[in-house]
């Protein structure tokens, strides 16, 4: 009876090695076909960037000049150089393409419904410029584009907005000329349907200076007003800030990395300990300082001479 339960046992250890030796086999066989390699955990192919994404990203070049002379036509089918859509105000910028599904009307919506936050006039304060990167883009797909952007803002009837947004197009030299100084990278890559008709690209807007220089970009599809008004502040060079937005602006700093403002603790210890001083010198100040009533009933109880 004995050796009838040691056979049996044997027996089970015999079948469950050969299961863990197929199932083994079965394993390395996929991963084999599917690409892993032993020093992956399996799914990493799954989770890698595609490389060819890795040429559409964004290199910030704060400071470059822009290619004024590059020639485009905006929305009314008016053609001319890129200096022609800026005068003495900064710019904020977004290059997308307009007949894009996805990502573009999103940058397009967060810089429409950003804008119409900051309480700062199109026009007045800031002009907007929306460039295509695609050369299939007309005037009527801008046109069409600038109306959902004028609409998202809640600029339908404001005249001065719809005369500061500009939809631009353009031939491809000219495109390469505003990507390659804005450091905008992307990649056409294959629609649905097989068409290499969509392009791979940054979530970003971009700021320029009243005469044609990068000055900051913001990155995402969400762009806090907050965000959105210093990085025009700094662009204008501080022209159309008051008091209370050069506090701001100095308790903040810009992040080239993340492409945001974050609160700067250590300028704002700064101002509170210089607060604090001027707090504590006054009511020394006051402490020290004698009443004047005091001064004149000691002056009327002295010696005669």
């Amino acid at each position: 009876m004995n050796q009838l339960k040691l056979g049996t046992m044997q027996v089970g250890r015999i079948a469950l090695g050969a299961l863990a030796l197929v199932a083994f086999g079965i394993s390395a066989s996929l991963m084999h076909a599917q690409g892993y390699a032993a020093d992956k955990p399996i799914g990493m192919a799954a989770q890698q960037t595609p490389a060819y994404l890795a040429h559409a990203g964004i290199e910030q070049r704060l400071g470059q000049r822009l290619p004024m002379a590059a020639v485009f036509t905006d929305e009314t089918g008016r053609t001319g150089p890129l200096s022609s859509w800026f005068s003495n105000r900064p710019v904020v910028m977004a290059e997308v393409y307009y007949q894009c599904a996805m990502l573009c009307p999103q940058v397009q919506h967060g810089l429409a419904t950003g804008l119409a936050q900051t309480t700062l006039k199109p026009g007045k304060d800031y002009q907007v410029l929306v460039i295509s990167i695609d050369t299939m883009d007309k005037p009527a797909n801008a046109l069409d584009e600038k109306k959902t952007f004028l609409g998202e803002a809640g600029w339908t009837n404001n005249s001065a907005a719809a005369n500061a947004v500009h939809f631009l197009t353009a031939e491809q030299p000219s495109i390469d000329a505003i990507t390659d100084a804005t450091g905008f990278h992307y990649v056409r890559v294959p629609g649905p349907d097989g068409k290499m008709d969509q392009f791979a690209h940054s979530s970003v807007i971009m700021f320029a200076t009243p005469d044609g220089r990068m000055s900051k970009y913001l990155s995402g599809i969400d762009y806090p007003a907050r965000d959105m008004r210093m990085a025009l502040l700094e662009a204008g060079d501080k022209k159309i800030s008051n008091p209370v937005d050069l506090l701001i602006l100095y308790c903040c700093n810009y992040s080239p990395v993340v492409g945001r403002y974050s609160v700067s603790i250590v300028r704002i210890l700064g101002i509170a300990g210089m607060i604090t001083l001027v707090i504590v010198a006054g009511m020394v100040f006051l402490l020290t300082r004698k009443p004047k009533a005091l001064e004149t009933s000691v002056a009327g109880h002295s010696p005669q001479s």
